[in-house]
């Protein structure tokens, strides 16, 4: 009970951070300088998608189930306290449900968007959910550090016996970075403000506590 008060807690003060923190605008290279909020001209809440034909999934169930959608930032200390409760959901609805990830890197965060770039470049050699497990069991190393820890994520892709020619080429390619800051403008239309937040069929979960995920899981399964 303490250590689920604690982790709510935790929560509840960084969704309340995040929410004033403002988008960083790119010119097509990377920068460091927080701006404020703005969203994506080309995107708006009429053309916005939850899930889009390229998103990336952790579970694959079929059209008919269940999808829940998290918009997350790797950096993110609300977003590690909860991965241990989404592997549970996972691991519970197993073939009932799919599992949508979307970037959401917060620009006050040094290297939360160096972060999304190695996991999708992990990606695009099938490895989403090994770097994805990476990133959040790591986090107390590299988290909160005002340097760059690209390096340190280029060793997770060596570790997981990636293809290093082709991790380096897609870190460096700019429709990787185009990639997840895509995935965050289009969250913004939908109206995500901070991370984690959680779509369960196409509605937006009230993270109060870490039970709420599961709970609006089980009821849209349960709906059918």
């Amino acid at each position: 009970m303490a250590r689920n008060q604690f982790i709510v807690a935790v929560i509840a003060v960084v969704l309340g951070a995040a929410a004033l923190i403002g988008i960083v605008v790119y010119n097509g290279t990377r920068t460091d300088t927080p701006q404020p909020l703005q969203a994506d001209p080309t995107v708006s809440a009429g053309t916005a998608q939850l899930v889009r034909d390229n998103s990336r999934y952790l579970d694959t169930a079929g059209d008919d189930e269940v999808t829940v959608v998290e918009f997350l930032d790797f950096e993110c200390e609300s977003c590690a306290a909860m991965y241990p409760y989404v592997e549970k959901m996972r691991e519970k609805y197993d073939g009932k449900v799919n599992v949508v990830v979307r970037y959401f890197p917060i620009p006050s965060h040094r290297n939360s968007e160096n972060a999304a770039v190695a996991v999708e470049a992990a990606a695009q050699q099938g490895q989403l959910e090994a770097m994805y497990e990476r990133m959040y069991k790591t986090q107390p190393e590299w988290g909160e550090k005002q340097e760059s820890k690209a390096a340190l994520f280029r060793s997770f892709a060596e570790d997981l016996g990636l293809d290093m020619a082709k991790f380096d080429a897609a870190v460096q390619d700019p429709a990787t970075l185009e990639r997840v800051v895509s995935d965050r403008a289009e969250g913004t239309a939908l109206g995500v403000t901070s991370t984690p937040t959680f779509f369960v069929d196409g509605d937006k979960v009230n993270l109060q506590a870490v039970g709420d995920l599961e709970s609006a899981v089980a009821k849209a399964v349960a709906n059918g």
